[in-house]
């Protein structure tokens, strides 16, 4: 799946990083704990939250996360979105809240990565 077909399938705004559209993603994780997402294991992910902070994108660089959706129809402020141009992390804003968007990418073909200490999630 591309962030173009998640874009598509969740009915997002690209906030920026619109060049990346047409990358791959292979897994996703929805969380607004960041320390949940560092237990992670990265494969190309998308990731899902709520949280508007600066930290999202940088728990999302250090795991090799290219696409990050805010849900609920929260925007992040223009230095998030700034930093996140910075690093080639594409930026989506939906209006699904998180449960439903998570359930429409499964739907769709996309699958939740492996958690690094308990072998699945």
């Amino acid at each position: 799946m591309t962030i173009g077909d998640i874009a598509k399938l969740l009915d997002c705004e690209v906030l920026c990083c619109e060049d990346r559209l047409t990358s791959e993603v292979h897994t996703a994780c929805g969380s607004d704990m960041m320390s949940d997402v560092l237990a992670f294991v990265k494969d190309q992910a998308v990731l899902l939250t709520g949280l508007l902070n600066p930290q999202v994108v940088r728990t999302a660089e250090m795991m090799d996360i290219i696409c990050i959706v805010f849900v609920r129809g929260k925007k992040p402020d223009d230095t998030v979105v700034q930093l996140a141009a910075d690093k080639s992390i594409a930026i989506l804003s939906t209006k699904s809240r998180m449960f439903e968007a998570c359930g429409i990418l499964y739907e769709g073909g996309l699958r939740g990565g492996t958690c690094a200490k308990s072998g699945g999630a």
